[in-house]
């Protein structure tokens, strides 16, 4: 428990007291790594004025992805997003595919952009994984595929995922944006159905400022890949197959390379600040923290908690109260696919077969964590959120009376 005293919640800097934090404390704040060694690499690809098309630190790049995560073939790309779609594509996917609405909206984009229909499973409400009983009742005959989202870096139930798609021959992808680094105690994300996709966006535990991988054991699916992320090229003036400009640049790879180095010490630091919030949230009314599966292999990069009905003061209206203090909360995935376009235009009423993904995504709330935050600003973050709390009803009835409050539209994944 922590000794941090709350002062009144007259004292809140959304009722005109100063806010908790002078700088505002975000979720998902990039990682760095050893800056003089990414400096040295950026140095050396300046040197050798070969700055994209599959040079040297890209080609390196893939083969430590590789390595990592114990699959045949990495091919690196410019995002996760284009990543999902290419790999959309060479799976030869089409039709209708079964995704989860809880998830970053370029999961579903990447079927919609292609015309393919995303149709939006529910979740298992104590993980927010896709449940595998919803994916079932969903298969039609014009179901091609099955996209599972490890979320927050728990794998999927790939077993009973990929026992649903055998039986009625369905290929299943994995997007794994979440989960560089993660999965079973034997078994890493990476090497589960035809293939995955990691995102190694700025806020992500790794990142390459901007990219994306494609991983996977199958031979003649990871060639299609690597043809499609650039143009179909063969060779010069021989283009094979249709395709993309998807390539990964050399300074986002020296990124990426730089980032994966210092994974363990990311990892590490995010694992600390989970264990004191979790310890910290058990005496708090109204919030529960996800738990995760401590035999899982992990890399805690979301503090992910529930405000529940007994906590007296809605989610948006405490995610309020919070960015006032400068503690930048998220709402991440609010209000689910299936309520957003052009998808709730083309399903007004999937929300009702969706009961858990709709709880979930009213309750959610991430907690800021990461490199920048130690132990004193944990406790300053829980401090707030048990003032906060312990009075909800008071404080949501005062907020009434202020009028609506903000709406905080969330961008990143």
């Amino acid at each position: 428990m922590s000794n941090v005293i709350t002062p009144p919640a007259a004292e809140l800097a959304i009722f005109g007291g100063s806010p908790a934090f002078a700088e505002p404390l975000h979720v998902g704040r990039p990682n760095v790594g050893n800056r003089a060694r990414l400096l040295g690499r950026i140095n050396d690809i300046l040197d050798r004025r070969w700055l994209t098309n599959n040079g040297h630190y890209v080609q390196e790049l893939e083969r430590r992805i590789a390595d990592k995560v114990g699959a045949a073939h990495c091919i690196a790309t410019c995002n996760g997003a284009v990543a999902l779609e290419i790999a959309i594509r060479a799976l030869e996917l089409k039709g209708e595919v079964i995704v989860p609405s809880f998830t970053f909206i370029a999961t579903a984009h990447a079927l919609q952009w292609q015309e393919i229909t995303p149709v939006f499973a529910d979740i298992d409400p104590r993980t927010h994984l896709i449940s595998p009983a919803s994916v079932e009742r969903l298969i039609t005959p014009r179901t091609t595929g099955i996209i599972g989202v490890h979320l927050w870096g728990q794998p999927c139930d790939v077993e009973a995922l990929g026992s649903i798609a055998r039986r009625h021959r369905l290929k299943v992808l994995f997007d794994a944006a979440h989960a560089f680094g993660c999965g079973t105690a034997d078994q890493l994300a990476g090497t589960w159905g035809a293939a995955e996709v990691f995102s190694f966006h700025a806020t992500k535990l790794v990142n390459s400022l901007e990219g994306g991988a494609i991983v996977t054991n199958d031979g003649a699916l990871a060639a299609k890949a690597r043809l499609m992320k650039n143009f179909g090229f063969l060779g010069y003036d021989d283009v094979g197959y249709v395709g993309t400009n998807g390539k990964m640049n050399e300074f986002s790879a020296a990124m990426g390379l730089t980032t994966m180095e210092s994974m363990d010490e990311f990892i590490a630091h995010n694992q600390r600040n989970y264990y004191q919030y979790r310890d910290e949230i058990a005496a708090i009314p109204g919030l529960r923290l996800l738990e995760y599966n401590e035999s899982h292999r992990l890399n805690y990069q979301y503090v992910v908690t529930e405000v529940d009905e007994t906590a007296g003061i809605s989610r948006d209206r405490l995610l309020d109260v919070l960015w006032a203090e400068n503690i930048l909360a998220r709402r991440y995935f609010y209000p689910g696919c299936h309520r957003m376009q052009p998808y709730r235009a083309y399903f007004p009423n999937a929300g009702l077969l969706l009961e858990q993904t709709e709880r979930v995504a009213s309750r959610v709330l991430i907690l800021p964590t990461g490199q920048t935050m130690e132990s004193g600003d944990v406790s300053r973050v829980c401090g707030v959120l048990r003032r906060v709390l312990e009075s909800g009803s008071d404080i949501s009835r005062r907020l009434e009376q202020q009028g609506p409050g903000r709406h905080r539209d969330v961008f990143s994944q």
